[in-house]
């Protein structure tokens, strides 16, 4: 089947979507290696919680932007968030943000709807929104051994800076950080 998407920033309102995406995300095979909670962590939040964390990532926020892909059967196909950070701080694991900048997490597409650009398109809303709010560059983090993922990101334009970071869930085990940079 042949889906046309609407790709747009989710709406405070839109909370209980944005759970439910979260939840399926969590139940992805490859779960374990992007995300840094476990299904049976995020279905114990309460509806507080993703209420919050629709308003901090929705419309109208300028901190962080959810940016989903809606199918034209109104299914949430999938979805990015982009977090600004801002220079002269410190980034989740310790490290000096040097300039203004996106850190995308939270990239899920549903297996149903990959292989067809849309992580490209999702990429393109969320690097313009991080453009428009003066970011120099986007990053992500990804395990070194999500091969599928480091592909997707791959073809949408990031490149591996040569940074690495610890995973949280094990010292043992690397996250890779990939950049998109572009000329100010």
């Amino acid at each position: 089947m042949r889906y046309d998407y609407d790709i747009r920033s989710i709406d405070p309102e839109e909370w209980a979507e944005v759970k439910q995406l979260r939840l399926d995300a969590l139940r992805d095979p490859d779960a374990h290696l992007a995300f840094l909670e476990t299904y049976e962590e995020a279905v114990a939040r309460t509806d507080a919680f993703w209420q919050d964390r629709a308003v901090g990532s929705g419309a109208g926020s300028t901190a962080a932007r959810q940016f989903i892909a809606e199918a034209s059967d109104g299914v949430w196909a999938g979805s990015v968030t982009v977090l600004i950070e801002e220079a002269g701080t410190k980034d989740w694991a310790g490290l000096a943000v040097e300039r203004r900048q996106g850190h995308v997490v939270g990239v899920y597409v549903r297996p149903e709807h990959r292989g067809n650009g849309l992580i490209k398109a999702l990429f393109e809303a969320g690097v313009g929104w991080a453009r428009e709010r003066g970011a120099e560059r986007v990053r992500l983090l990804v395990h070194e051994d999500n091969a599928r993922a480091q592909g997707a990101y791959r073809k949408a334009g990031f490149v591996p800076s040569g940074v690495t970071v610890p995973f949280v869930k094990d010292g043992a085990q690397n996250e890779l950080e990939f950049v998109l940079e572009w000329r100010p």
